[in-house]
């Protein structure tokens, strides 16, 4: 078997804002085994600031894994356990080269076109007039869920935008979501989720940092608004650490974003976990090209979970490759007349 790696920057159609910065590109960087005339693929979905494995000696990784694929999936996933990304892409690329389709990963009706996946329409922090325009073009492309990020303007004017959904919008319209990336301090964050709660939100994601466990327990517990941990899930590796962290936090949701947790076999074992301590969960993108979604999505899929999943982000990109994934009336479709055109 012969492995390569390739880095690729993938350039947003329009800057992209959160509340640890404004995102004008993204880098990736995919893995290709081949193996007699065989051909796997996988995306190490690497978040330059946030994934655990953002070190300066990731490229170096990337070619001791390519040197060493001998060694197969299972070690070098053991070998890999501090560097999640990588996991991500390795694993998905195994699964690639043992399709018959090396995009078809897991097959079902998602992959067929016959069922499609309830996603959240995501809007971006920026001004008020920015923000109120996407959540218009969400509404009127048939999303019944919106995301939005929060955090990084005016709080003041964040819940102006809000309310003036709600005055459009019942809770049974449109179910409303909001992730903060950890924006909110310890002290205010608990006022904050109150004033968040007037408008009868889903959840929020990340209030606070991670790593606070306490103060993050002690908002759960006190929050009139559900809250789902999404960072917090960053570079928790062991198992006991899972179950200490969730029986800590005790979280109404958790959010799964394969490539910072450590790929599907990491995703299944939080599923596992979860379940266990009666927390719901859904799944989510972390800006992938098309390979890594087009992976994750049909990943997700097998879950058969019915709330809106995060999977919407495969249009924010320029150059991102063509495939069968398509969003459509608020819902992502594997459209399979499209083809794939995956030139690297």
């Amino acid at each position: 078997m012969k492995a390569t790696y390739q880095k690729y920057i993938l350039n947003f159609k329009r800057p992209s804002g959160t509340s640890r910065g404004v995102m004008t590109a993204k880098e990736t960087w995919y893995i290709k085994l081949e193996n007699d005339g065989e051909i796997g693929v996988g995306e190490c979905g690497i978040l330059r600031g946030l994934s655990t494995d953002d070190r300066p000696n990731y490229e170096d990784k990337l070619k001791w894994v390519c040197n060493n694929i001998q060694l197969g999936l299972n070690t070098l996933l053991e070998e890999l356990i501090e560097w999640p990304s990588i996991q991500f892409g390795l694993e998905t690329a195994f699964k690639s080269l043992e399709s018959s389709n090396q995009f078809n990963l897991y097959p079902s009706a998602f992959t067929k076109g016959f069922d499609a996946i309830t996603i959240n329409g995501l809007v971006w922090m920026g001004d008020e007039a920015f923000m109120r325009k996407q959540i218009k073009e969400k509404i009127e492309a048939g999303f019944t869920c919106i995301k939005l990020k929060i955090g990084a303007i005016d709080f003041q004017t964040e819940l102006d935008v809000l309310k003036s959904i709600r005055k459009e919008f019942s809770k049974s319209d449109i179910e409303l979501r909001v992730d903060a990336n950890g924006a909110f301090s310890p002290e205010d964050a608990l006022e904050k989720l109150k004033r968040l709660s007037d408008y009868q939100l889903h959840s929020i994601e990340q209030p606070i940092k991670q790593g606070q466990w306490e103060e993050m327990a002690t908002l759960c517990e006190d929050s009139p608004l559900d809250v789902a941990l999404d960072e917090e899930l960053i570079g928790v590796f062991s198992v006991s650490k899972r179950k200490q962290l969730l029986q800590t936090i005790k979280p109404e949701y958790i959010i799964l974003k394969p490539s910072l947790i450590g790929g599907f076999h990491n995703s299944t074992n939080w599923i596992m976990l979860a379940k266990q301590n009666n927390i719901d969960w859904w799944i989510t993108s972390a800006l992938e090209s098309n390979i890594g979604l087009n992976a994750i999505a049909q990943y997700t899929y097998t879950k058969q979970i019915k709330v809106p999943q995060g999977l919407g982000t495969g249009s924010l990109f320029t150059n991102n490759f063509d495939s069968p994934l398509i969003v459509k009336n608020g819902t992502l479709q594997y459209d399979k007349n499209q083809n794939w055109n995956f030139n690297l």
